[in-house]
C-alpha cells in the first residue's frame, strides 16, 4: 500500500518539474541560438550585399532579441504549474510546457527565414543587371473570320 501524499511531496514534485523545464527549455534556447548565430552570418552576408560587418551586427542583435523573447517566455511558463501528485503527472506537465517552448522557438526561427528571405530577395532584384532591350517589335494583326 502506498503512503498518503503529502502537501511536502507534492510540492516537491512542481520544483523538480519546474527545474527540469528550466533546465531543458534554456538548455534547447541556447543552443538554438548558437546555431542560428553561426549558420545565419553566411546568409546575412549574402542578404546584405556582402557586407559583413553590417550582417555580423545584425546577427548579433538578433541573437540579443531571440535570448530575451526565449528566455523571459521560458520564465513566463514557470507561472500556471498544478500541483501534480507524483512523478509522472509532473513529466507529463513538463512535456507540455517543454513542447510548447519548442514549438514557439521553431516558429520564431521560420518567421525570421522568412523575414531575412524577403530582404535577401529584394536585395537580389536591386543588383540585378537591366532586363535586355529588345532587337525587334511584333505587331498584332487582325483577323476577319
Amino acid at each position: 500500500m502506498e503512503p498518503p501524499r503529502t502537501e511536502e511531496s507534492v510540492m516537491d514534485f512542481a520544483i523538480i518539474g519546474q527545474l527540469a523545464h528550466l533546465a531543458l527549455c534554456m538548455g534547447a534556447a541556447v543552443w538554438v541560438g548558437r546555431t542560428l548565430y553561426r549558420h545565419g552570418r553566411v546568409f546575412l552576408i549574402d542578404a546584405f550585399g556582402q557586407n559583413a560587418e553590417l550582417a555580423d551586427a545584425v546577427n548579433h542583435l538578433l541573437v540579443v532579441g531571440f535570448y530575451l523573447i526565449n528566455f523571459g517566455y521560458v520564465f513566463e511558463t514557470l507561472n500556471g504549474w498544478y500541483k501534480a501528485p507524483d512523478a509522472m503527472a509532473t513529466v507529463g506537465m513538463v512535456g507540455d510546457k517543454v513542447g510548447t517552448v519548442l514549438l514557439v522557438l521553431g516558429a520564431m526561427h521560420f518567421f525570421n527565414l522568412f523575414v531575412f528571405s524577403r530582404i535577401r530577395r529584394r536585395a537580389l532584384i536591386r543588383h540585378a543587371p537591366p532586363p535586355v532591350a529588345p532587337t525587334q517589335v511584333l505587331t498584332a494583326t487582325a483577323r476577319i473570320a
